[in-house]
């Protein structure tokens, strides 16, 4: 888990109950009548709502002129939530500029790769290296620090929101003279940069920093690392921008500061890790994307997130109900997902759950987006199942605070190897970073083995098994750090694509996998990537796509696991492992799928000696995540199938049950059939998409050791 300089909570309004995992959701009254405000507090309390987000989209009600200020309509809601026992998380009201701003200064509006400027009409029209947006932004943030940084109801400062989601790539002029005080500090001098770019191909040296732009729109590809840079300059300047509102807040107030990551697939222009020492608390946005491996991602995304937090308590700040309205098709949740997915994030650390938004709007480009109150009101479904989470949460009020227990094994997941694997001029444009991550992630959940979702940064030391698939940017250092690992004792699994450039994306020379060359006792020549539909069959009857690798075995301790045996490849080595010093390293040289991987994870886990924690009848149907305080443990059991699941032999005294809809006390008679859950000691059974919480004492075993 990565390390964070502070962990501060929100700040319960009052003294309140520390004790309570918080509940609620984005809440905008700025877009309902006043007399809609009464009835929307009332619906919180029977819901079980005690937090909301606000003022997220505000600005233009705020600061409808650039001389005039309306807080009136704020300070009314903010005394309404807090007179009912609702705190606030306040956004600072930044995310999007109001049409007086932008019209008097189109300057801050972003530019595009191609020169076009984005317009306003959506949202985040603004460039996060503009001084003219900083300046007027930052007035705003120090009115909202002012007026409301005492006010009883203030739990969490939320700044801006979504950072990056629709403008982290700008183009302009402000961004390029950015971009060039970014270079220096990073090269110091013009020399370095042409080294570290590898300007000499192409014509590209340049002789003054003046000359160097953005990788605008050219003939053909930009200069690689140019590219690597500038994804890194871009996470760096939202960075800087989430520093400048938050030390503001901090000055004028004592509260905690966050703003909403968006730890997801398909998101990758945020280094996270990087970002997570600048707030008091980690808070996440995700959203499930459709497929077979939707749960698993959204498992995947709120392990990750526990583990940039540290390992300490989180803020789940928005999911959604049910549908969304961004999909080309928006499905609707099946009964039991909307508590499924809200638990799932909690099993991963999550301390509050929110969702997006409170009532559904009636206008404006989400007004399809789901919501804790639909377009049919109180008297629905959706709103009875959000009312039956936020009491499965209140029973859930022990494990706050508690952290999420290490597991044995790990999956590397490094965002600068993300963003410089999937640039152009590769040996493939079919690699998919992400994906092959995930992949490793479905083969744990299948086999019931826990695995943590870490950074590189991370101290690896802890763990039996790291994983780090498609580790393509390997610096010197980082290989270092892989190989003392592995001769501590510890079992390195890596893949194909990894170890190919170092930190300025320079090729590393001598064959592939570069410094992990002689810790996997391989070369590798010449990739032997695979077109759409071609396939490579393996001796263990498993089939790879995507890609292949010319092996050399170049150290006869290295052990074939095995081999291809069609192909372009075929009579070479496949899979490979190779023990060194204490522990050992293997290598898998093909894509062979969440499904392939399965017995290859199983054979290396084995050799390992890192089995799964859960009765063998729930391997794969069931998902464990572990948190703990003390001697106390928490285990969550997440059915990951459309079946009722037999939940007999394991340990625990039942905290909740639940799936939408439903909620469960925890009671029921010895041998009684309960759909919800599992008592201490009773047979009982898990509902299709359900989750059951148990307390259990770390002295004993169960079905699995304790650490």
């Amino acid at each position: 888990m990565t390390e964070t300089t502070h962990h501060r909570w929100i700040r319960w309004p009052d003294g309140g109950q520390p004790r309570q995992l918080g509940f609620g959701a984005d809440y905008n009254p700025e877009q309902w009548p006043r007399e809609v405000w009464d009835e929307d507090v009332r619906l919180m309390r029977e819901a079980g709502v005690n937090i909301v987000s606000l003022a997220i989209f505000s600005w233009a009600r705020i600061q409808p002129a650039a001389d005039s200020w309306d807080f009136s309509w704020l300070d009314d809601i903010m005394d309404l939530l807090h007179a009912n026992g609702i705190a606030v998380d306040l956004a600072t009201a930044t995310a999007s500029p109001p049409p007086w701003l932008t019209a008097a200064h189109p300057e801050i509006l972003p530019v595009d790769r191609e020169g076009r400027t984005v317009w306003p009409g959506g949202r985040q029209h603004w460039r996060p290296t503009s001084p003219v947006f900083r300046e007027h932004a930052l007035a705003l943030v120090s009115a909202m620090a002012e007026r409301y940084g005492s006010h009883p109801a203030l739990a969490a400062w939320h700044v801006n929101n979504e950072l990056g989601c629709h403008n982290v790539y700008d183009f302009s002029d402000d961004a390029a003279g950015a971009f060039r005080r970014w270079l220096q500090d990073r090269y110091g001098t013009i020399g370095a940069l042409n080294d570290a770019w590898g300007t000499a191909f192409w014509s590209q040296q340049y002789g003054d920093w003046e000359q160097i732009l953005p990788p605008r729109l050219a003939a053909t590809h930009p200069n690689p690392t140019q590219q690597l840079d500038f994804k890194r300059f871009s996470s760096d300047v939202l960075k800087d921008y989430l520093r400048a509102e938050s030390e503001i807040l901090r000055r004028a107030t004592d509260v905690p500061v966050t703003t909403n990551f968006m730890v997801s697939t398909g998101i990758p222009g945020m280094d996270y890790a990087d970002w997570a020492a600048d707030v008091d608390f980690v808070a996440n946005d995700h959203y499930v994307r459709p497929g077979p491996q939707a749960m698993d991602e959204l498992s995947f995304s709120a392990n990750r997130t526990g583990n940039i937090a540290g390992g300490k308590p989180w803020f789940l700040m928005e999911h959604s109900t049910s549908a969304v309205n961004w999909q080309p098709i928006n499905f609707a949740k099946k009964p039991g997902e909307l508590a499924r997915d809200s638990l799932t994030h909690v099993a991963h650390g999550a301390d509050a759950v929110c969702f997006f938004q409170w009532r559904q709007s009636s206008r404006g480009a989400e007004k399809f987006h789901s919501a804790m109150v639909p377009h049919a009101g109180e008297d629905s479904d959706m709103f009875r199942s959000v009312t039956a989470l936020g009491r499965t949460l209140e029973q859930l009020a022990p494990i706050t605070g508690s952290v999420r227990r290490p597991a044995r094994a790990a999956i590397v997941f490094d965002w600068t190897s993300w963003v410089a694997s999937e640039q152009d001029s590769h040996p493939t444009s079919r690699f998919n970073y992400h994906q092959e991550a995930l992949d490793w992630y479905s083969a744990f959940l299948a086999l019931g083995v826990r695995a943590d979702v870490v950074p590189l940064e991370t101290n690896l030391a802890n763990y039996d098994v790291v994983i780090t698939p498609g580790l393509y940017l390997l610096t010197a250092g980082g290989a270092a750090r892989l190989t003392e690992y592995v001769n501590a004792g510890g079992n390195l699994v890596t893949t194909y694509f990894s170890g190919i450039v170092n930190e300025h994306d320079h090729a590393w020379l001598g064959g592939y996998p570069g410094p992990l060359r002689d810790l996997l006792g391989i070369r590798i020549q010449e990739f032997g990537p695979l077109d759409d539909g071609e396939t490579a069959g393996l001796d263990n009857g498993l089939t790879g796509t995507l890609w292949t690798d010319r092996i050399d075995v170049t150290d006869e301790a290295t052990e074939v696991l095995a081999s291809y045996k069609t192909g372009n490849q075929a009579g070479r080595a496949a899979i490979t492992r190779r023990r060194a010093g204490a522990g050992s390293a293997a290598y898998v040289s093909t894509r062979l799928g969440a499904t392939g991987l399965e017995p290859v994870l199983a054979q290396l886990l084995a050799a390992a000696g890192v089995g799964s924690e859960l009765p063998e009848a729930l391997r794969g149907k069931v998902e464990l995540a572990i948190r703990q305080n003390g001697d106390a443990e928490f285990w969550f059991l997440v059915n990951r199938t459309a079946d009722a699941v037999d939940l007999a032999g394991l340990e625990g005294q039942r905290l909740a049950a639940a799936r939408d809809g439903e909620e469960h006390d925890g009671g029921g008679e010895d041998g009684e059939e309960d759909d919800g859950g599992t008592g201490g000691g009773r047979n009982g059974r898990l509902a299709p998409r359900g989750v059951a919480v148990l307390a259990r004492n770390r002295i004993f075993d169960g079905t699995g050791s304790s650490r």
